[in-house]
Formats: C-alpha cells, sequence, structure tokens
C-alpha cells in the first residue's frame, strides 16, 4: 500500500511550534495550494485548497527558524486522519493532516535574517543554490 502526498503551497499563517515533553517539537500550520482554470465562458478561475501540516522532531526546528507566513514550501508526506469527540456537543470530530517528512523551501533568494534550506525528517540540511 501507498500513501503519500505531495504539495507546493504557500504557508497560511506562522508555524505554530510546541514543544513537548523529553525536548521534541512538532510544527503544525496550514499550507495553500491552488489551480487555475478557465471556466466554460473563458474566465480565468482560481480553486485555493488548504491543507493541515504537522511537522515533527528535527524538521519542526527547522520550520521553526526558517519558515514564516507567505513562505512557499515543497512537501512530502502521508496523509493521516484522527478523530475525537467534542467536548460540549458529544459529537464524533475528525481531521485529515499531512504528516511531513520531507521540505524543501522554494522561493526567491532569503533576506539577511535567514537561509534557505532543504530538509528532510532526519535533519539533514542542504543549503539551496540561489
Amino acid at each position: 500500500m501507498l500513501n503519500k502526498v505531495t504539495l507546493i503551497g504557500n504557508v497560511g499563517q506562522n508555524p505554530e511550534i510546541k514543544e513537548l515533553e523529553g525536548g521534541k517539537k512538532v510544527a503544525s500550520f496550514s499550507l495553500a495550494t491552488s489551480e487555475n482554470y478557465k471556466d466554460r465562458e473563458g474566465n480565468k478561475q482560481t480553486n485555493t485548497e488548504w491543507h493541515s501540516i504537522v511537522i515533527w522532531g528535527k524538521l519542526a526546528d527547522i520550520v521553526e527558524s526558517y519558515v514564516k507566513q507567505g513562505s512557499q514550501l515543497y512537501l512530502e508526506g502521508k496523509l493521516r486522519t484522527r478523530s475525537w469527540e467534542d467536548k460540549e456537543t458529544k459529537a464524533k470530530r475528525y481531521a485529515t493532516e499531512i504528516i511531513c517528512d520531507k521540505m524543501n523551501m522554494l522561493g526567491g533568494k532569503p533576506d539577511s535574517s535567514s537561509v534557505a534550506a532543504n530538509a528532510d525528517a532526519g535533519g539533514q540540511v542542504e543549503d539551496m543554490p540561489f
């Protein structure tokens, strides 16, 4: 079986970083992907999808240092759906997330206060050529 997701999009808001017991970090943020097409009348249309992204460990450290709202990213990971019971209504709720294990920062040359990087879940980082 294969569960693989590949996305290129823009970060919707600054990532939320949580540090868990033992010092392990988790980063979460939304990522927008857009598709452009022409409708029957020939008018340009854009369809934007929002994806919930979760990144763990050393890759979350990189997200904390370099990723911000508007950053363009290439992500690879897998889909995971989790469920819980709403405390107020007792209804069962669901969330589908992309658990990211590879990330490449895209876009233009970084400003002087940051360095663009390619990284995977093992924390291997390479400077991107500009």
